[in-house]
């Protein structure tokens, strides 16, 4: 089943939600890419939530207009106004008062979604307009979706990543250095507004798949995975939409392969895995990584102990220190020094020596400063430079290096 869903073969309805979870996976990867660098993955929490009060009063207005109160493009209209509501007064109240922006946040999100489950309350009274279901908007329902609907979130998401692609230089510049693109003319504020105005776009279209609750989770789960993989902002970008379009898919294949699936959880549970993976597997940033770095740094460590008690003819009891010098061929199995470990062990002592001169010489600090007991101090000074410290030092020259 699982094969078959992957290859599109499990009907129309599980082929429309497969490319529709895609579409949007990829437009919130993307999108939630710049929010994620700005350091504001909370304001889309605010957004999503802002969104409930919209959808049921536009539910009201359409039953109450005689319409079908379940029209997605009506519901998602009115879920745009009220998220765009919130978001207004999310920027006015971090403006104008002396709230920071987690306070500010929070007020909006429990007012707005207070709100909205007190209008659901009241439609669930009501006796028309075929409200049962509404509720799905909270965490996703993608049961019975129709081709109407799978295109507006197809268009939705294609115009956001469009409107990122034509943005993403000015909100690049404005994510990291605000107070330099202020400088450059660039209008901060409205930036920040239009780039809060794509992830409530993105989060509109995506409240028919994943729901308003999880819409948050598709916005910061690729961007912090896609961070862990690179440094550069542009590639960070495209693998975040790469990560939540295959997150997307996967997650609905798996949906549709098994019943009674929620789409929305099962999209975020995938998108989780790949963050589990990076974060225990990216090669620079990742768990493992780090993990390794600390013993090869405390491998270099014991190595240059061992070495400097190697040239003062100090015992060494460290079985860990002993068994890397063996290794490097510098120290015999009962603790003795060979030739070459003894060349070493007076380079390690020499540069020692050195390092002492240049972090007590004030004309040195620069290079003193990158000090660690490691750094082969030839990195640091030129050749005339430790020629000149040799000198002041006294002693033999010309230690082996």
């Amino acid at each position: 089943m699982l094969f078959d869903a992957l290859l599109l073969q499990l009907g129309y309805n599980a082929t429309l939600v497969a490319i529709g979870a895609t579409l949007l996976g990829v437009a919130a990867g993307v999108t939630g890419t710049f929010l994620f660098l700005r350091k504001r993955a909370l304001v889309s929490d605010a957004i999503s939530h802002a969104t409930l009060p919209g959808i049921c009063l536009a539910f009201i207005i359409m039953v109450s207009l005689g319409g079908d109160g379940r029209n997605l493009v009506g519901l998602l209209a009115g879920s745009a106004i009220s998220a765009w509501i919130g978001l207004l007064c999310l920027s006015w109240l971090t403006r104008h008062t002396r709230l920071a922006e987690d306070a500010a946040i929070g007020a909006v999100l429990s007012v707005f979604f207070g709100l909205g489950i007190v209008l659901l309350t009241v439609i669930q009274t009501m006796s028309s307009g075929r409200q049962a279901g509404l509720e799905g908007f909270l965490l996703g329902s993608t049961a019975g979706m129709l081709w109407a609907d799978a295109m507006v979130i197809a268009i939705g998401g294609a115009a956001a990543l469009v409107l990122v692609l034509v943005l993403r230089r000015p909100m690049t510049l404005v994510a990291f250095d605000p107070e330099y693109a202020a400088a450059r003319g660039l209008p901060v504020d409205r930036i920040d507004l239009a780039m809060m105005g794509l992830v409530m776009a993105v989060t509109v279209v995506g409240l028919k798949i994943v729901g308003l609750i999880l819409i948050v989770a598709l916005l910061i789960i690729p961007p912090v995975t896609a961070r862990f993989w690179s440094e550069r902002s542009d590639h960070v970008v495209l693998l975040a939409g790469l990560i939540g379009g295959f997150s997307g898919y996967i997650g609905a294949a798996i949906s549709a392969s098994a019943p009674n699936l929620p789409t929305g959880p099962i999209i975020v549970l995938v998108g989780f895995s790949i963050f589990a993976i990076s974060l225990f597997l990216a090669p620079n940033r990742g768990v493992l990584a780090a993990v390794l770095r600390h013993f090869r740094f405390q491998r270099r460590v014991h190595l240059r102990q061992g070495l400097l008690a190697l040239a003062q003819n100090q015992p060494i009891y460290e079985k860990l220190t002993l068994r890397l010098l063996r290794r490097a061929g510098f120290a015999r199995a009962d603790g003795v020094a060979t030739d070459q470990g003894r060349a070493r062990a007076a380079k390690a002592l020499r540069d020692e020596k050195r390092w002492q001169v240049v972090r007590a010489d004030r004309l040195h600090e620069a290079a003193a400063a990158l000090y660690d007991g490691l750094r082969d101090i030839e990195t640091v000074l030129t050749r005339d430079q430790i020629v000149d410290i040799d000198a002041r030092i006294g002693g033999p020259a010309g230690v082996p290096t």
